[in-house]
């Protein structure tokens, strides 16, 4: 076999192909927490793709008493992971990464067309999960079917392909992997940017808020004491944490995004009875995770938080309200702007399409927290679509930047292991 260019592997990139692998993972529903059949197409892809292919089948009993173990929120019984491998062992190892978990679809008559559907409309590949990130993890199958066609040996080290689950409520899929031994010289993660280049990131955690009251029929409430009044004295708390903490930030990649580390409610229950006080209110919300910090850094502060508006309160003082932290925990991350990873990834950017990425923060989390913090693998994000439209109805992904991003995949991989 004759050694190829990373020019060559960025020209063979196929569009039809991407549209047909695309439109295949789409139409494989595979909501967090039931991945194995789409973790079955990503094997017989990567084969096809002339990668070594290996299965990783880790036990989430295991996983859950990991010490960072970062949370779930959907109830699983398999961790299906699929790895392909191509190049010399021995010398540099990059990786590139993808999660196949969409989140659950919302309010299906929102739809324009069938969330599984994969229709092809204007360019654009629409679907649950589309952009949240089957079309990055194509552009990755693409890259690396682009350095086979192009006849591209890797003789200066090794390219993995690591398809995790369970992405999109915690990271426990990337996390088992990495103690698979999945970790690298660097790695990209292909969720969509618009193919920015994310070297930094936010984190979160969801938490759970009972409030007490004390219950009384309507017509003498002055003698009951409404969990919901007492939780908005700890609502306007979390408001004034809000803006102390977004105020407080320096880093120009962070206060770029305006509202880098937001607090929602986003679920609320209580009350029985329309004509009885209510004496007890449950919510459960999203706290962000601040640039440098961990997801246990950023639960200190929410309770010191909770802790303080209750001491503050007469009834709260003495009926404390219950803080309890669920799901997913995502620790924020950073990789140096001048690491040769981001230096790298930005030559091969602007060598194939004549402009270097954007180089950006993001307000939400990812495994790229996984990768360098856990992993130690200094990790970016760079992948195609919009993340505005990503968990929406009618989430979509242009063609034309996955095949973008698969060209500048290839390129890079050449440089960095060809």
């Amino acid at each position: 076999m004759s050694i190829g260019t990373g020019a060559s592997a960025a020209a063979a990139v196929d569009p039809a192909r991407i549209e047909r692998d695309l439109v295949r993972l789409v139409r494989t529903p595979s909501v967090t927490a039931d991945e194995e059949v789409v973790q079955d197409v990503m094997a017989e892809l990567m084969g096809e793709a002339g990668l070594v292919v290996e299965r990783l089948a880790p036990d989430p009993a295991v996983a859950r008493t990991d010490p960072d173990w970062p949370g779930e929120e959907m109830p699983r019984d398999s961790l299906p992971i699929v790895v392909g491998r191509t190049g010399t062992p021995g010398g540099k190892r990059i990786l590139l990464v993808g999660h196949v978990d969409v989140v659950p679809l919302g309010d299906e008559s929102a739809w324009s067309d069938p969330p599984f559907g994969g229709v092809v409309r204007d360019g654009s590949v629409y679907g649950r999960g589309a952009c949240d990130m089957k079309g990055g993890v194509v552009a990755i199958l693409e890259a690396f079917r682009a350095l086979r066609d192009a006849g591209t040996e890797l003789r200066g080290g090794e390219a993995w392909f690591v398809s995790v689950p369970s992405e999109e409520d915690g990271g426990q899929g990337m996390l088992a992997a990495i103690r698979a031994g999945c970790t690298g010289d660097m790695a990209v993660i292909t969720e969509p940017t618009g193919l920015e280049l994310i070297t930094a990131h936010a984190g979160a955690i969801v938490f759970r808020l009972t409030v007490p009251g004390r219950a009384a029929h309507a017509s003498k409430r002055r003698e009951g004491v409404s969990a919901l009044d007492k939780l908005m004295v700890l609502v306007r708390a979390l408001e004034e944490d809000e803006w102390e903490r977004n105020t407080g930030e320096t880093d120009p990649l962070m206060t770029a995004l305006g509202l880098p580390y937001p607090t929602i409610i986003g679920t609320i229950r209580g009350g029985e009875w329309a004509s009885t006080v209510m004496d007890r209110v449950t919510v459960v919300g999203r706290y962000g995770v601040r640039l440098g910090d961990t997801w246990r850094d950023a639960e200190a502060e929410l309770r010191r938080t909770i802790e303080r508006a209750a001491a503050a309160d007469p009834w709260l003082r003495d009926h404390p309200p219950t803080l309890e932290i669920t799901g997913g925990r995502f620790s924020s991350a950073r990789t140096n702007p001048d690491h040769e990873l981001v230096i790298g990834l930005g030559d091969a950017a602007d060598a194939v399409l004549g402009r270097r990425p954007v180089i950006a923060g993001a307000p939400y989390g990812a495994d790229m927290r996984l990768l360098v913090n856990e992993g130690a693998t200094p990790t970016v994000i760079f992948g195609p679509g919009d993340a505005r439209v990503a968990h929406a109805a009618n989430e979509h992904v242009p063609l034309a930047e996955v095949a973008d991003c698969a060209r500048v995949l290839a390129e890079w991989v050449v440089k960095e292991v060809g």
